[in-house]
């Protein structure tokens, strides 16, 4: 298990996931922050990045905040 901490800005033009600077990632998602649809789009980036499934990602800190706290079940 993996906690990564992520600061999150939306309305991007890409969706992109760079980091770590500072200990903290730095993730890029086109949507908007309405309806947890930028945090789907966040949960896929991370899933993308770390070579595992959508359902092992989760927010485990920061729901409706731009610094959220995100744990990766790596198998």
């Amino acid at each position: 298990m993996k906690y990564i901490q992520v600061k999150v800005k939306p309305n991007a033009r890409i969706s992109a996931l760079e980091g770590p600077t500072d200990e903290i990632w730095l993730a890029r998602v086109k949507s908007s922050p309405v309806d947890g649809k930028a945090n789907k789009e966040l949960i896929s980036l991370v899933s993308d990045h770390f070579n595992c499934s959508k359902s092992a990602v989760s927010i485990k800190s920061g729901k409706s905040s731009r610094i959220k706290l995100v744990q990766i079940d790596l198998k």
